[in-house]
């Protein structure tokens, strides 16, 4: 489907990193370039606010990618990685992404969500109907929910440019569709 994409367009850009990171580390064995998929999203438009939404751990490795995020423009909200008895973890923002992109949306004409999550159906939903906002999808296609990319406004498959959105990519390894 065409979208409406042109200079004066607010954009809002909601970064699930941990689905991303996953994605591209079991399909590609390589690592996101945040910088380039964040210049797609928001491609010429006026960038209203970019948020990476991360997991940290114990160890604070994550200290370094969270200093990368913000150099490239890239505002990172964390929170610590869940363990629960018997070593069950959890990890993941999809409540915090859904309430910022709903919080943000009367300030924005388009909402990226950067996750292939089928859990954002409804978020996709209510932007559409209740706000009015033009929803986009940048995911790897092959690792997202196929209801997800039929009901946005557009779905950018990062699968048909991996060597532009990844770091340390072997494209070769793991490209059968």
């Amino acid at each position: 489907m065409a979208i409406t994409k042109h200079k004066n367009q607010r954009v809002g850009v909601f970064i699930d990193a941990q689905n991303l990171y996953h994605s591209a580390k079991n399909l590609y064995n390589a690592r996101v370039n945040f910088s380039a998929i964040l210049k797609e999203a928001v491609a010429g438009r006026q960038l209203i606010r970019a948020i990476a939404y991360v997991i940290t751990t114990e160890t604070g490795e994550e200290k370094n990618f969270i200093e990368a995020l913000e150099k490239a423009g890239i505002e990172a909200k964390a929170k610590p990685l869940q363990v629960f008895y018997g070593g069950a973890k959890k990890a993941d923002w999809d409540v915090g992404i859904t309430i910022d992109a709903v919080k943000m949306a009367p300030k924005l004409d388009s909402v990226v969500i950067v996750s292939g999550d089928g859990d954002f159906i409804s978020l996709v939903e209510y932007l559409r109907l209740n706000q009015g906002s033009q929803v986009e999808v940048i995911a790897f296609g092959r690792s997202s929910s196929g209801q997800l990319k039929e009901i946005v406004d557009d779905f950018f498959d990062l699968d048909e440019n991996p060597k532009k959105f990844l770091i340390g990519t072997n494209t070769k390894k793991n490209t059968k569709r």
